[in-house]
């Protein structure tokens, strides 16, 4: 909160009174948040119809006709969902979502359960993105079929780039595939309204139909099972509640409005495609995304089609751009709340937590190369952790409500309770019909995430104990301090360290190793008669080494002059070249040094680098 407060500018007070802008442009407006965080959810529309549809299809032409209900059921769901995360944006401006909620009202067991569901969901919706935009790509030119899992991690090198220059730069180069992805969505449902029977079936014509025979009996069983495959549309819903600091002030009002945004628009679309569905009486096919057969039979097998196929394309290998704005939100978090290194916490100058950016691709490159760029192989895994984090999200709500007993609180602890059972029996279906097709995995993954979480954060504590961390200190005292500097020859670079070294230490001694063979023998000798020759006032001392090592005869020699009251630093001297590469050329027998010393005594490591430029 106090970064927040920090952040925030008065605009009650004059332009000269105002705290300075740290950062402000490189935030999100509502729409730019809409267009950075909401490309998952958007994109779902692409799958979820017709994820509902292959279930009816088991039940025949008359399981299709309840592609209609099933999607109204998971449209309100959307919307109790919508109203309940607009309520987390209030109450935790500090973004995390469920995580937060979790924290502060279930507990921190429960909130990293909450969390680990979430990760585990982000990166398989980058997956899940980028392989199925790049099926759409390999449906249209099959001769790149071969090179799919290539072509995954082109596209996830090209989300991670845009994402490591800030999270409005990503915004502003995905605006426009939004844009005309939604806008072909919305014409392709107004035409199709008005339209009594399908212009063209092209798109289909030739392709096996995948509608089962002789099959009349649509059950319970049949119907969860739809719903739980239809639900995959709703992931994304609460990137826009994980991600609120990285909305421009007001936060908390820009966020909402993003967040009604995306309820109101897919729900149109998922709504009007299933309307589509119905009035068409579409039947899937093999080959074929019932969304391309949507397509053909409402705009004709014309320009406007393929428009339709290639927004899609973009988007869906686009939308993993969700994951890029809310999950190093949520790992900065988990990193100030010590269950993660504490690295995941930096940002960047752009307000980019680079470290989690990075984290999430290399995860995310390995999920590719592992499912070989299939999407049927990551689909079952996907969308069960979003709904734990959904019912932990509201669960903690309704406690959150009855804690603080506001005007008007119970009916939003209601409204947020009505939503936990609907979400929580949600996830109980969707893990349950899935289970065999790999939802097991992430039953076994949760549990180890969290335990991970609970070990990073045991082991920060201990360290905090030792740092006597939250506790006064002791007022500070002066030790003897003894300076020791390797030195190898006589240089700049020499005599530069020693100048350091004088004006750090009361006493500083100069180190030198010579090791056995006769011409090191030679080198010590000459090294030890100029160093007579030029007096500079601190002693040299000679090492002598029978194995050809560095590190450790200082390391000993470091040991040896340790003594209470006695503080002991190791001043080492190295050469800072003008170009990088011309690192490469350097013997690295500081780093050598620092090592041993490191880990063999308690001695102060100072390495001092001397520019030649």
């Amino acid at each position: 909160m106090a970064v927040l407060a920090a952040e925030a500018t008065d605009p009650a007070l004059p332009a000269d009174e105002r705290p300075p802008d740290t950062g402000e442009r490189h935030r999100l407006t509502a729409v730019t948040g809409l267009a950075a965080l909401s490309l998952d959810a958007m994109a779902s529309v692409a799958y979820g119809p017709e994820a509902i549809v292959l279930v009816l299809a088991a039940a025949g032409a008359h399981g299709l006709g309840f592609t209609l209900p099933v999607t109204l059921a998971i449209a309100g769901l959307l919307a109790v969902l919508v109203a309940s995360y607009r309520q987390v944006i209030a109450a935790f401006p500090d973004g995390g979502g469920s995580y937060a909620v979790a924290r502060t009202h279930l507990g921190a067991r429960t909130s990293l359960v909450a969390a680990a569901s979430l990760v585990l969901d982000y990166v398989l919706n980058v997956a899940v993105a980028v392989t199925a935009g790049v099926a759409a790509l390999t449906s249209a030119f099959p001769a790149l079929y071969a090179d799919r899992v290539w072509l995954c991690l082109a596209v996830l090198v090209l989300v991670t780039a845009v994402n490591l220059r800030g999270i409005v730069e990503s915004a502003r180069v995905f605006m426009v595939p939004t844009a005309v992805f939604v806008v072909s969505i919305l014409v392709l449902v107004a035409v199709g309204l008005f339209r009594s029977a399908p212009v063209s079936t092209a798109a289909a014509a030739g392709h096996a139909s995948v509608l089962a025979d002789n099959a009349t009996t649509v059950g319970t069983l049949l119907l969860l099972k739809a719903f739980a495959s239809g639900c995959s549309a709703l992931t994304g819903v609460e990137a826009l509640a994980n991600a609120v600091p990285s909305f421009r002030t007001p936060r908390v009002r820009r966020a909402q409005r993003a967040e009604v945004a995306l309820g109101a628009v897919l729900g149109v679309m998922l709504v009007g495609l299933s309307v589509l569905i119905s009035r068409f009486h579409l039947q899937p096919v093999e080959g074929v995304t019932v969304l391309a057969q949507l397509a053909d039979a409402s705009l004709g097998h014309t320009w406007a089609f393929y428009v339709v196929q290639f927004a899609t394309m973009i988007l869906l290998a686009l939308s993993a751009n969700t994951s890029f704005g809310g999950l190093p939100v949520l790992l900065k978090l988990l990193a100030r709340d010590n269950y993660l290194p504490h690295v995941f916490a930096l940002k960047a100058d752009r307000q980019v937590h680079r470290h989690g950016v990075l984290a999430l691709a290399l995860v995310s490159a390995a999920l590719l190369v592992l499912s070989g760029g299939d999407t049927n192989t990551l689909v079952p895994l996907f969308a069960i952790g979003v709904f734990i984090g959904f019912t932990v999200a509201q669960v903690g709500m309704v406690r959150h409500w009855r804690g603080r007993r506001e005007r008007g609180w119970r009916g939003k602890a209601l409204l947020n309770g009505f939503g936990a059972v609907l979400t929580g029996v949600s996830a109980v279906v969707v893990t349950a019909t899935k289970f065999e097709e790999g939802a097991w995995l992430i039953v076994i993954a949760v549990p180890l995430l969290v335990a991970a979480f609970e070990t990073v954060h045991r082991a920060y504590a201990r360290i905090g104990e030792r740092l006597g961390l939250g506790r006064v200190p002791e007022p500070p005292h002066r030790d003897r301090s003894l300076i020791v500097v390797p030195v190898s020859h006589l240089s700049r670079l020499t005599v530069e360290a020693l100048n350091a070294a004088t004006s750090l230490g009361d006493e500083v001694r100069a180190v030198t190793v010579c090791h056995a063979d006769a011409e090191d023998r030679a080198q010590s000798a000459d090294l030890a008669r100029d160093w007579a020759l030029w007096d500079p006032g601190v002693p040299l001392v000679r090492l002598t080494s029978e194995r050809r090592a560095l590190g450790r005869p200082i390391a000993a020699y470091v040991r040896d002059v340790s003594a209470p009251g006695t503080r002991v630093t190791v001043l080492i001297p190295e050469v800072e070249p003008d170009r990088l590469w011309q690192r490469l050329l350097q013997n690295q027998r500081g780093a050598l040094v620092a090592h041993a010393v490191r880990r063999d005594t308690d001695a102060v490591i100072c390495r001092l680098r001397f520019r030649l430029s």
